[in-house]
């Protein structure tokens, strides 16, 4: 069973001195907003500064003055984009960061990135960039271009694995698992102590968990299959430091960290990261808003011959 886990993400800062997206805004603007791009709420938590929902494709996060939307599958992000900015003023958007990418399947999505920055630029004019090369792991990013300076306290960082080992994916597809069981199988105590969690295990494969506290969130999404196997985890603190525990449990052939305003990043990765990993690309650039993007690709190099892969040719949904 193939699923597209890679994700499409947007966050959209707002003047929170005119308007609060907690307090102005209902749970039903949430689940219009969600639904345009083909996507529903399946549970939320709240804290004073933060409501965060989980949805049936991925994430979102909301508070006063900014919101982190992401989704995966074939969902279509940027329809959920235009939603918000028809319905808030165009005046109370500072800036609008929106991400994209690479899929295993691009051509089974509904739109291209392209297409997608084509539909914002004619709401709001912006730029667009590819971090990483076209024909390897990369990331598309495009921003409002405008005189908007992003804070240098704005950290963010992102952890992407793809074909995870075949004992954790074995694991995370095994009959029955319950939330609990990935918790305890992703060492949650470990890596997010004393953060108020939400998780959903879905069916037949597939998890998603949201965890906050205070300032602070974590988002996990794994699509387990051996097929098409992907975890992403992104957090708004030191997520490099916890780098290694995520590693050794999910053991990736490969994975991409995508950092912003993270300082010392290459030497802070150097450290980190597992030494049996080698470093294929490091794309690094600091935009007009002032948001410093690092992204880099690690592969684990492969030094045994494996075998190929049968093809079964009379399957209806074939993934090759």
């Amino acid at each position: 069973m193939f699923f597209e886990g890679s994700e499409k993400k947007v966050e959209i800062t707002i003047d929170g001195d005119k308007m609060s997206l907690l307090e102005d805004l209902p749970q039903s603007f949430w689940a219009q907003m969600v639904a345009q791009c083909g996507a529903m709420i399946v549970s939320q938590m709240s804290q004073p500064n933060c409501k965060a929902f989980l949805l049936s494709e991925s994430s979102l996060f909301v508070w006063h003055d900014r919101l982190l939307l992401i989704t995966c599958g074939q969902t279509r992000l940027v329809n959920a984009v235009e939603y918000f900015v028809e319905k808030v003023d165009k005046q109370l958007i500072l800036q609008l960061i929106y991400q994209r990418k690479n899929e295993y399947f691009a051509s089974a999505q509904s739109s291209s990135f392209v297409d997608d920055v084509r539909l914002l630029n004619r709401h709001m004019p912006g730029v667009a960039y590819r971090f990483g090369e076209l024909y390897s792991h990369h990331n598309y990013l495009y921003h409002l271009d405008n005189d908007y300076q992003s804070s240098m306290d704005a950290t963010t960082c992102e952890l992407l694995a793809y074909q995870i080992s075949r004992s954790a994916s074995a694991h995370l597809t095994a009959p029955g698992l319950t939330g609990l069981e990935i918790r305890q199988f992703l060492q949650l105590d470990k890596l997010v102590p004393g953060f108020t969690l939400d998780d959903h295990v879905f069916s037949p494969f597939g998890y998603s968990l949201n965890a906050i506290k205070g300032n602070s969130y974590l988002t996990i999404h794994v699509t387990p299959q051996s097929t098409s196997s992907y975890v992403s985890v992104e957090a708004n603190f030191d997520l490099l430091a916890k780098a290694p525990l995520l590693l050794e449990i999910l053991a990736p052939a490969c994975f991409d960290l995508v950092c912003f305003n993270q300082p010392q990043f290459a030497q802070k990765a150097a450290q980190m990261v597992p030494k049996q990993y080698v470093s294929k690309e490091l794309v690094h650039k600091t935009l007009g808003i002032g948001l410093d993007v690092c992204f880099a690709n690690y592969i684990r190099p492969q030094h045994d011959f494996g075998q190929p892969t049968h093809l079964d040719l009379s399957s209806e949904h074939r993934v090759f």
